[in-house]
């Protein structure tokens, strides 16, 4: 029986690779390669099976796109990441803005730091 931890790393990865591939446009081998080259991350089953996401097929999706285009994989690679970090820095902005927010609300005197 899966573990509550287990069975919250798989949430919404609901797609094995096979699905995946279809969903993405390309042959399971590919994303087995992509993996290897650290540009998907897939969740993974207490047995170990790869488990895809929309977010991960969508993910799949962009880099068709842009090897598509002409990016090498290293620049694909280069691509994701700066896209990732800019998420991550997008995240961390409205937080801090719900947080300063939340203190403005409650009265608190904002100080700076």
């Amino acid at each position: 029986m899966a573990s509550e931890r287990d069975a919250a790393t798989i949430r919404g990865a609901v797609y094995v690779i096979s699905a995946a591939a279809e969903l993405a446009g390309v042959h399971p081998q590919t994303l087995r390669f992509y993996e290897r080259r650290g540009l998907i991350r897939p969740r993974r089953t207490p047995g170990g099976d790869r488990r895809f996401s929309d977010r991960d097929i969508e993910r799949l999706r962009r880099i068709q796109r842009l090897t598509a285009e002409g990016v090498s994989l290293a620049g694909v690679q280069r691509i994701l990441d700066l896209e990732d970090r800019l998420e991550r820095a997008r995240l961390e902005i409205a937080r801090l803005h719900r947080q300063s927010s939340s203190r403005a609300q409650s009265g608190a005197r904002l100080t700076p730091g």
